[in-house]
């Protein structure tokens, strides 16, 4: 009887109504009073459903073709202008917006952002109380964590073999190629920058001299200094005797200084 009194936004009929229907409750005894009271309550819910509509209809949607034709119109753009030099030009880019148009907008906006912004909670209030610990699977953490400590240093020491083993090569393959020129020449001696320098690469070059350092730390090469005071190279004679010319410790280490200007 009362639904248009209901719906309308100023009013207040339903939610008086849910009261009483909610003191006339309490009283509730019999199961025709307790079906009438849902009866009720599917057409409160009913009626609230249609009043919600109807304010959702009666909200200004957000229209951003008028809000931009707005903004245009209080940032002084000249419409009349626009529409007579249409036709005559292809027109020019940036419109016709006057040179102070985005400082009057910053003006106007600026007072809007002078507020602080309200404080609020993104998960609630803070409380005090330590959170409940987790139960850990012991069980299951140990056996994952044998096995990274299993895997780990078996990885390492893979990687550290195989670094070895490649310098060792490569040591034996320049031994190799300077026992191989005295074979064939034995009273030529090497010039050491000739054997080491790689003409195209200064890494390459440092590289050389560190693996021709381990033929000279471990006996099966010596360096001489020729007439010019340069040095030269050539592999060991007394093979039989290498092993105690390397427990001697009669050699010295030299350290040798190389940049990359010299190297050029």
């Amino acid at each position: 009887e009362n639904r248009e009194d209901m719906l309308s936004s100023k009013s207040n009929r339903l939610t008086e109504a849910l009261e009483e229907a909610n003191k006339l409750f309490s009283g509730v005894s019999c199961a025709r009073e307790a079906a009438l009271d849902a009866q009720f309550l599917v057409l409160a819910s009913n009626l609230g459903k249609e009043k919600a509509n109807e304010l959702r209809s009666e909200m200004t949607a957000f229209d951003s073709l008028a809000f931009a034709e707005d903004l245009l119109t209080f940032m002084g753009i000249n419409r009349i202008e626009v529409e007579e030099n249409d036709s005559d030009s292809e027109g020019t880019s940036g419109g016709y917006l006057p040179s102070n148009a985005w400082h009057k907008l910053g003006e106007e906006t600026e007072k809007y952002f002078r507020r602080a912004p309200s404080f609020h909670y993104m998960l609630g209030s803070f409380k005090s109380d330590p959170p409940v610990p987790r139960q850990r699977i012991e069980r299951q953490k140990k056996a994952t964590g044998g096995e990274e400590k299993r895997a780990m240093p078996a990885q390492l020491k893979k990687m550290e073999e195989s670094h070895q083993e490649a310098t060792e090569k490569e040591v034996e393959r320049i031994l190799g190629l300077l026992q191989t020129h005295f074979k064939n020449d034995p009273d030529t001696p090497i010039s050491f920058f000739d054997l080491v320098i790689d003409p195209n690469s200064f890494a390459r070059t440092v590289e050389n001299i560190f693996h021709v350092s381990f033929i000279i730390r471990d006996g099966f090469a010596r360096l001489k200094l020729d007439d010019d005071k340069l040095p030269i190279i050539e592999p060991s004679k007394e093979n039989a005797g290498g092993e105690d010319d390397r427990s001697t410790g009669a050699r010295n280490q030299v350290v040798i200084s190389l940049n990359h200007q010299e190297w050029k």
